[in-house]
Order: structure tokens, then C-alpha cells, then sequence
């Protein structure tokens, strides 16, 4: 948005303010609502507020994470190597290393169980099954918020998302990756380009540095600085240079960007890598990604009955599994170049008019 209308800084929200209740929507609901998608819109990323017991667990989970990447191998074994392979999208589980992008990740995902190629059983990180359950819910209730800003029915999204709890030998779409990034230990490729920010400070990123999820939504806690999003001006910024414990930062993803019509646009995303090397655990990261389910279909449908214009390139269903193998070029993603209202009437306002309408 451009100018005086818009926020000054990223937006930041507390989940319990997101927590929708029966009857009309409270004012802070709104306001909450209001700041989310606002900046979304302006930035492509917000900063969520846990309560303080949340934010303790975040901070065992990095904890635990840290100690578990510093004793792997500096060279994983060839069956540990991955790039990114979008038939396995659903499928990943347990430890895999990426050398391309100097990054290692532990993938949880309930309903399957992680084997080391000797057949041995791996000792995870500890916490992933709470920290899991602490950020879907909060991924689930910020996909909640999107929808009533855009004047969706209740839970339109249900019918793509994963059953909560999961039923009886189900697999979860959505999955907790626990990252590390540039430990100083592991051999990657270590290939980096430097860049020049605003104020003059070079930063290091990766060569294949832009990224962008297939989530619905994503939400990011790290235990040091470094993530940059793309704003809807084109510029990046540092999102997570002053979080709070308890604190994290939520975007939304390419399947929300297909299911609203192109109304939600995803973030693009990298990695700042320039100061991590002196550090002797690199950069780890709890990465939730709120997936959609691989045997439905990302819809429009919703957007039209709620009176939306959805252009030509939405109008037909997209199969999930279809759409996260397909490659996504970003310079055909952000289509839209103006901003909604986001302005909600309080409670004040409607008493007023509705005096107005009784006269």
C-alpha cells in the first residue's frame, strides 16, 4: 500500500487475538485480522506473539536442534543427499542434507517413522510432536483470520487440510522441518553471492537464494537473524531481526496464493548466511508448513461465492499433487498491484449504524 495509509513496520499480532469465538467478531479480532493481512500484503510476512509458555518450548526445540545437527557428520553419507525433489513433497521424513544450499533438515511428520539407511531408528530432536501441534494450530488460525478478511464461510479450507487428529494410518501433509544452515562442520558446496543492501552493508546469501513455499501457510522460528522477505515494493528486508522469545514469523505460501486467486500473494524468501560461519552451530530454524492434502484440488470456488473476481488462470481446479511438481516462475506471481480496504467497522461503529438504520 503505498504511503500514509500503510503500516510503518511488519505487523505483529498475538495468536490468542486470532482466536475466533461465537456470535460477532470482538474488536480486537478485528484489529488483529486488519493487521495480519495488511501486512501481507505490504511485506508478504507478519510476526505472531505466543503466549510466554510457547515461547519456551520454541526455545528447547532450537536448543535441542542445535545440539542434534552439531553431531552429525561433516559428510553425509549419498543416500542422505537431497535436492528438491517435488514427487517426494508428502513423503519426507527424518534427516536429509542439502549441499547446494549449505542446509541440513529433519523433517517430522506424524504418521511416519524416520529409518537411518542401517535400519536403526533415529533419536529426533526433542519436542517436535508439541512444537508441532503449537504451530499448526497457529497456522491453522491465522488460514482462519485470511478468511474472514477476505469474507470466506468458516474453515473454507477444511476440506483440503489434514484431519485433526489425524485418523488411523493417515500421514500428515504438513510437516515441522528443523533446519540448519551453514554449520560450520558440514561440507557443503558454500556457494554465495554477495549483495548490497539500502544502507550500504553487503550481505552473503546463497546462489540459489530466492525461494518461495507451496504451503498454505508458513511459520518460521530461528535462534539467530537472517531471513529476508521480498516487500510488494520489490525490496528485501531483515524480518526477524528483532523477534522477542516468543515471537515468529508467519507467510503465506504458493497453494494459498492458487486457492484465493491470486488475492493472497506468497513470499519470496532468502537465507542471509554472512554472519554464521564464526558461529559453531550455523543457523537453526523450526519451519512449520501447513500443507494441503495430495489427493484433493486447489479451488476457487470459495472466492467466486464469495462475490471475488477469480481471472482465467484460477478458474479450473488444480490437483494438489499437481501443483506441487509443477515449477512456479515468481515474476508470473505477483499480479496484483492494488490493495483491498482493510479497514473493519468496531463495535462502536455498528451500534451507530445500526441507530442510523431504526431511524
Amino acid at each position: 500500500m503505498a504511503g500514509d495509509d500503510g503500516l510503518p513496520s511488519l505487523g505483529r499480532v498475538k495468536i490468542t487475538d486470532l482466536i475466533p469465538s461465537e456470535g460477532l467478531p470482538s474488536d480486537s479480532y478485528k484489529l488483529s485480522v486488519s493487521t495480519l493481512s495488511q501486512s501481507f500484503a505490504q511485506y508478504s510476512a507478519a510476526v505472531i506473539q505466543f503466549p510466554a509458555g510457547d515461547g519456551a518450548l520454541l526455545r528447547s526445540g532450537l536448543d535441542s536442534a542445535c545440539l542434534y545437527f552439531q553431531q552429525r557428520e561433516a559428510y553425509p553419507s549419498a543416500d542422505m543427499i537431497h535436492t528438491n525433489d517435488s514427487r517426494e513433497w508428502c513423503k519426507t521424513s527424518g534427516y536429509y542434507a542439502d549441499p547446494q544450499l549449505w542446509q541440513e533438515t529433519y523433517d517430522y511428520r506424524p504418521g511416519l517413522t524416520p529409518i537411518e539407511p542401517s535400519n536403526a531408528m533415529e533419536l529426533p530432536p526433542g519436542g517436535l510432536p508439541d512444537i508441532f501441534g503449537l504451530l499448526g494450530k497457529a497456522a491453522r488460525g491465522i488460514l482462519d483470520a485470511m478468511s474472514y478478511y477476505l469474507n470466506l464461510r468458516s474453515s473454507p479450507f477444511t476440506e483440503i487440510l489434514d484431519n485433526v487428529p489425524l485418523r488411523s494410518r493417515e500421514v500428515s501433509s504438513s510437516v515441522l522441518s528443523v533446519c540448519c544452515h551453514a554449520r560450520p562442520s558440514f561440507h557443503g558446496a558454500q556457494h554465495h553471492n554477495l549483495t548490497t543492501q539500502d544502507d550500504g552493508q553487503l550481505m552473503m546469501f546463497h546462489d540459489h537464494d530466492h525461494q518461495v513455499d507451496k504451503s498454505l501457510i508458513s511459520v518460521v522460528k530461528s535462534d539467530k537473524a537472517g531471513l529476508h522477505v521480498r516487500d510488494f515494493h520489490g525490496r528485501w528486508f531483515l524480518v526477524d531481526g528483532d523477534l522477542g522469545p516468543q515471537e515468529a514469523v508467519v507467510y503465506p505460501g504458493l497453494a494459498l496464493y492458487q486457492a484465493t486467486a491470486g488475492y493472497v500473494n506468497p513470499a519470496l524468501h532468502r537465507t542471509e548466511i554472512n554472519n554464521i560461519p564464526g558461529n559453531m552451530y550455523g543457523r537453526c530454524s523450526l519451519v512449520f508448513k501447513l500443507m494441503p492434502k495430495s489427493m484433493t484440488s486447489l479451488s476457487c470456488s470459495e472466492m467466486r461465492a464469495a462475490g471475488h473476481g477469480v481471472e482465467a488462470q484460477f478458474q479450473i481446479p488444480v490437483p494438489v499433487d499437481d501443483f506441487m511438481q509443477r515449477s512456479h516462475p515468481t515474476d508470473q506471481l505477483f499480479n496484483r498491484n492494488t490493495f483491498q480496504s482493510f479497514s473493519f467497522p468496531t463495535a462502536q461503529d455498528e451500534v451507530v449504524n445500526s441507530r442510523s438504520l431504526d431511524q
